[in-house]
């Protein structure tokens, strides 16, 4: 490294205290630590946190900030007394909000990962402020009426904090490109994906033989709020093209498990041959999250609808996890395999018949895929070759 850099990155692992949420986002700032750079974590979105214990959102976020500090203490000790968190009561956690403000005004580059964080001026302080979309087409959605003058205020306002920034990333690789669905006015689009800190995964392989002898995956149905309307056409979820694939568990050797959370027709999914497991329980924190991810024999899984039809090139964190710990991924393809390659450790689906022979596939050469899983992994996903293009394009 030619130069020590003193970098903020924001996240969410505070807010929604699940496994994948925190690997999601921590590793930003446990790779940039691993860089060797100083790195301050910042968790201050203005909204209500979940309290998994009572399984809703509250405003106090006491508990969650001691969670948060557990997990660094365990998981990234590097990060110990290197973060922030703001509740939605105003109540601030680990860093005093002096020494953040401090921070920032001396900061090389503030990180804002998936408009995570409330931007404040102090924020903007920093000598290069960057913004990274891991959500192309629902961050987009709104730069058509922004632009044609049609935008309600609130939308309006949200995409001016974002037109502060002075570089801007997304995970959907292939904007820019003709048959790329995504708004591509107002802003310049860089690509980039998912960094994973590999050592935290290479002590966790788990041997194939070991492995169960199923497919999982990690997922919510249907998000809350509706999908993006877009130029009239409107995306949803993941449900619409889950419904696609309902009767793959017909099609499969091994077993097909869903760990799936929000308003799933989980009775209906059993009818039709899937094993649906307790989201809770898989996901509650971050190793239960990476032990269940490891002892499968791979993933299967669909992508949001909006990724998909807007043919935007996004790659999943969590298929990024699996590939990390060794375990291949069949998983639907929204244009990542024009970036990624397939057929070995990764195999991209469009239809049912794709699915079904991709999971056989897996199924027959276990090991086979499993080292070509863990080769993609440490040749696109390294957190290492990730976020040192990553920072070299931010301050070029």
């Amino acid at each position: 490294m030619a130069q020590k850099l003193r970098i903020a990155v924001t996240g969410l692992a505070a807010t929604y205290p699940f496994g994948g949420v925190f690997w999601d986002y921590v590793q930003y700032p446990l790779g940039l630590a691993r860089l060797g750079h100083e790195v301050l974590y910042i968790e201050d979105t203005g909204q209500w946190c979940y309290d998994p214990g009572q399984q809703t959102f509250v405003e106090g976020g006491a508990q969650n900030a001691a969670l948060l500090a557990r997990s660094f203490a365990q998981l990234a000790p590097e990060l110990t007394g290197r973060w922030f968190y703001r509740d939605a009561a105003g109540q601030c956690f680990g860093a005093t909000w002096e020494q953040v403000g401090d921070y920032c005004r001396r900061a090389d580059l503030f990180l804002h990962l998936s408009a995570t964080c409330w931007m404040r001026e102090e924020y903007f302080g920093a000598r290069r402020v960057v913004f990274i979309d891991s959500d192309p087409m629902y961050t987009q959605a709104s730069v058509p009426a922004y632009v044609d003058g049609t935008s309600d205020a609130q939308a309006r306002a949200r995409l001016e904090v974002i037109r502060r920034h002075q570089a801007f990333f997304s995970f959907g690789e292939n904007i820019g490109r003709q048959d790329c669905r995504v708004p591509g006015e107002l802003f310049a689009w860089q690509p980039t994906r998912q960094p994973v800190v590999l050592d935290r995964f290479a002590g966790h392989l788990v041997p194939v033989e070991r492995r169960r002898r199923v497919f999982t995956t990690v997922a919510s149905w249907e998000p809350a709020q509706d999908g993006p309307l877009v130029r009239g056409v409107q995306y949803r979820g993941k449900s619409v093209e889950f419904e696609r694939f309902l009767d793959l568990p017909r099609h499969s050797q091994v077993p097909l498990e869903l760990a799936m959370s929000g308003r799933a027709p989980k009775e209906r999914l059993r009818e039709h041959g899937w094993v649906m497991v307790d989201p809770g329980t898989v996901s509650g924190d971050a190793v239960s999250y990476r032990d269940y991810l490891a002892h499968s024999l791979g993933e299967w899984s669909v992508a949001k609808n909006a990724y998909v039809a807007g043919h935007t090139g996004w790659f999943s964190c969590r298929t990024a996890c699996y590939l990390a710990l060794g375990v291949p991924a069949v998983v639907q393809d929204t244009g990542f395999s024009r970036f990624l390659p397939t057929g070995e450790g990764l195999i991209a689906f469009g239809t049912l018949e794709e699915a079904a022979a991709g999971l056989a596939a897996v199924a027959a050469e276990p090991r086979k895929h499993a080292q070509a899983a863990r080769a993609l992994a440490q040749e696109y996903f390294d957190s290492d070759k990730v976020l040192g293009r990553l920072i070299e394009a931010a301050l070029g």
